[in-house]
């Protein structure tokens, strides 16, 4: 029991940070820079985007045995674009402000790499519980990544902090003068793309400060245990 948590926690966590999409496998990079212009349209389409990722790896994974492996990929994109149609006539109906904002790439989830990618590496491959924890850590990863580099540009460019128009109610998040003094750089793709770069970069040195800690943890754990190793031989020999 413990080894099959420890397993499902280690499929749904991998998502979120050992191989968060956008920060670490660098996919679905044109939606995440055009969305995060703003923290509401970065937070609906990681939504989106979650939704998508969880129902079609559980139906890939319901009919893995049964698609044939020549045809695998169109298949995967059409239940793909059944998902992602239904979420389009959902939003549009119930949520039009959302289906406003994240116009074009609501309806290009549908070759978003990053559910092609799960689909075909993990979801065709493994069981429904485990492919619906990986599409549900895949899809916070994502909604994370993209949200922060939102906050980010949504803060720097436009002085504001998740400003929303969501049925009825409206908020402008406008921090004190601070859009006097915004950089509107941030909500070019210029900005997009130095905030994607600069939080990629913060990612990988984390990554590769705690591989290090690992590293040196694993050196003294080793010495302290060839020591142990001596000093019971050194007993051995005295008694």
């Amino acid at each position: 029991m413990g080894k099959s948590n420890n397993k499902l926690g280690s499929v749904f966590t991998n998502g979120i940070i050992a191989s968060n999409p956008v920060l670490k496998l660098v996919l679905g990079t044109c939606p995440t820079l055009a969305v995060s212009v703003s923290a509401f349209g970065a937070l609906g389409m990681g939504i989106a985007v979650t939704f998508v990722l969880v129902c079609s790896n559980i139906m890939i994974s319901l009919l893995r045995n049964v698609i044939p492996d020549k045809v695998r990929i169109p298949a995967f994109i059409l239940i793909i674009a059944t998902f992602v149609t239904l979420l389009q006539m959902l939003l549009q109906k119930f949520v039009p402000a959302l289906y406003d904002v994240l116009g074009i790439y609501l309806p290009l989830i549908v070759v978003n790499c990053i559910i092609l990618a799960r689909a075909e590496a993990f979801a065709s491959q493994n069981p429904v519980g485990d492919s619906a924890l990986d599409g549900l850590g895949m899809g916070l990863g994502y909604t994370l990544a993209v949200l922060i580099m939102a906050i980010i540009r949504e803060f720097l460019g436009a002085g504001s902090f998740f400003a929303f128009d969501f049925m009825g109610f409206s908020y402008s998040g406008e921090i004190g003068n601070l859009p006097d003094y915004a950089l509107n750089i941030f909500t070019l793709p210029a900005g997009g793309f130095l905030t994607f770069g600069i939080l990629i970069a913060v990612v990988n040195q984390i990554s590769m400060n705690n591989e290090e800690k690992k590293k040196n943890k694993a050196k003294t754990d080793a010495k302290k245990i060839e020591k142990a190793k001596k000093d019971l031989d050194k007993e051995e020999v005295a008694a």
